[in-house]
C-alpha cells in the first residue's frame, strides 16, 4: 500500500461519524477511531492494549473472549459478516446501545477483526418516546372508550326513562280517555232514569196509578244507588291514592261476616239468582280488617250478580286452616276476555263484552289494593261464557 493510499485511508477512518476498532484474535484493541473514543469516553492509549472487553457490560463482557476462541476452533461464525444490536460500556459505566458489524481482515499473514459501531441512542430514545406515546394513546383511548361506554349507557339509561315516561304519559292519558267516557256515560244513564221515571211519577199521579209511580220510584232509588256506589268507588280510590286508608286489622268472625255478606246481596240478585256461602274448618276467627275485607267480597259478588245471567248460583266460600284463611267467589256469567285479562286490575278498565252493563271499572283496582294492604294476594280465573272465579289467601 502507498504512503498516499495508507494516508487516505488514516484520514477516512478518523473523519469518519460511527466508531470503527480494530482487534487481534486475541481480543486486544489495536486501533479505535476518534468516534469511538467519543461514544465510550475514553481516550486512545486508555483503549489501545487492552482487551476489548473492556468496552462492554457483563455479561457479554465475560464472554467475549470465549467468543473468539470458539470461532478459532470451530470456525462457526456467530457474529462476523452479520450486523447485530449490543450494549456497549462507557468509561463511566453507563451503557448504550449500538448496531455493531464485525468483519475479519487478513493482512501480513495475520487476521484481524474490525468492528463498525453506529450508535443507536437516539434511535433508542426515539422508539422509547414513540412506545411511551403509544402506551399514553392507548390509555387514554382505554380511557375515553371507558367514558364513552358509560355516556353511552347513561344514554341508554336516558332513552329508557323517557320511553318510560311517554308511556306512563300515554297509559295516563288513556286513563283520563276511560275516566271521561265512563263518567258521562255513567252518570247520564242513570240521571236519565231518574229524569224520565219523575216525569212519568206526575204523570201517573194525575191519572192515580199507583202500581206505575211504585214502579218508577224503584226505578229512581236504583239509579240513584248505582249513583251512590259510583260516588263511593271515586271516594275509595281517592283514599287509596291519597295513602289515608287506614289498615284497622283485628281477630274478627269470618262465617258472621259471610252470612251477613250473603244476606245483605241475596235482596239484589236477579230473578231466581241465589248466593251460595259455605265455610270450612272448626275456626271462623282470622285478623283481618272488617270493613276493607266486607267492601272486597261485597265488591266481587257484585260483579257476580252482574255478569251472570238469571237462574244461575254463585259460589261463596270461606276456608280457615291452621295458617291462612282462603275465601272464594265463583260464577258462571259471561268471563272476561283472555285479551283483556292482562290490564284486568288497571283503574277505569272494563272487558270489551260487558256492553251495556254499568260499572267504573274501579272495582277491581280497589279489591286488589285492599287485599295487599291486609297482606293477602287475589288471585283469578275465567273464560268466555264459562265463569270467572276470584280466590282472596291471607296467610297467618
Amino acid at each position: 500500500m502507498s504512503f498516499e493510499t495508507s494516508k487516505l485511508l488514516e484520514a477516512i477512518i478518523d473523519t469518519a461519524i460511527d466508531g470503527i476498532i480494530t482487534i487481534s484474535n486475541r481480543g486486544i484493541v489495536e486501533s479505535i477511531n476518534p468516534a469511538a473514543l467519543r461514544l465510550f469516553g475514553y481516550k486512545a492509549e486508555e483503549v489501545i492494549g487492552n482487551n476489548i472487553s473492556m468496552l462492554m457490560p457483563e455479561p457479554d463482557r465475560g464472554r467475549h473472549d470465549s467468543y473468539i476462541s470458539n470461532y478459532k476452533t470451530t470456525g462457526n461464525k456467530k457474529i462476523i459478516g452479520v450486523g447485530r444490536e449490543v450494549l456497549g460500556r462507557k468509561k463511566d459505566g453507563a451503557t448504550f446501545p449500538f448496531r455493531l458489524a464485525v468483519s475479519e481482515v487478513f493482512y501480513k499473514d495475520k487476521s484481524i477483526f474490525t468492528g463498525f459501531i453506529h450508535d443507536l441512542s437516539k434511535e433508542k430514545a426515539a422508539e422509547d418516546r414513540l412506545m411511551q406515546h403509544t402506551l399514553e394513546l392507548e390509555e387514554t383511548v382505554r380511557h375515553r372508550t371507558k367514558d364513552l361506554i358509560a355516556l353511552v349507557s347513561e344514554l341508554e339509561r336516558a332513552k329508557t326513562d323517557v320511553s318510560n315516561s311517554l308511556e306512563k304519559e300515554k297509559e295516563l292519558n288513556q286513563l283520563k280517555s276511560r275516566f271521561v267516557s265512563m263518567a258521562s256515560h255513567e252518570f247520564r244513564t242513570p240521571l236519565s232514569s231518574v229524569q224520565l221515571s219523575a216525569s212519568l211519577i206526575d204523570k201517573y199521579v194525575e191519572q192515580e196509578k199507583l202500581d206505575a209511580v211504585a214502579k218508577h220510584t224503584g226505578r229512581i232509588k236504583g239509579a240513584v244507588q248505582l249513583l251512590n256506589n259510583i260516588l263511593n268507588d271515586f271516594l275509595s280510590l281517592e283514599k287509596l291514592e291519597a295513602g289515608v286508608v287506614v289498615l284497622n286489622q283485628q281477630k274478627i268472625n269470618v262465617v258472621h261476616l259471610g252470612e251477613e255478606i250473603t244476606g245483605e246481596m241475596q235482596m239484589i240478585c236477579k230473578k231466581n239468582q241465589h248466593i251460595v256461602y259455605q265455610h270450612t274448618g272448626a275456626n271462623a276467627e282470622f285478623d283481618l280488617d272488617a270493613h276493607l275485607l266486607k267492601s272486597s267480597i261485597i265488591n266481587l259478588i257484585s260483579n257476580a250478580i252482574k255478569y251472570s245471567g238469571e237462574d244461575t248460583f254463585i259460589e261463596f266460600a270461606t276456608e280457615i286452616t291452621d295458617d291462612a284463611c282462603t275465601i272464594i267467589i265463583r260464577d258462571n256469567g259471561i268471563g272476561i276476555p283472555e285479551e283483556d285479562q292482562k290490564n284486568l286490575f288497571e283503574p277505569f278498565f272494563r272487558a270489551h263484552n260487558t256492553g251495556n252493563i254499568p260499572g267504573t271499572g274501579l272495582g277491581l283496582n280497589i279489591v286488589n289494593r285492599y287485599i295487599a294492604l291486609m297482606g293477602g294476594e287475589l288471585e283469578y280465573w275465567s273464560a268466555i261464557n264459562k265463569g270467572t272465579s276470584f280466590k282472596m289467601t291471607f296467610q297467618k
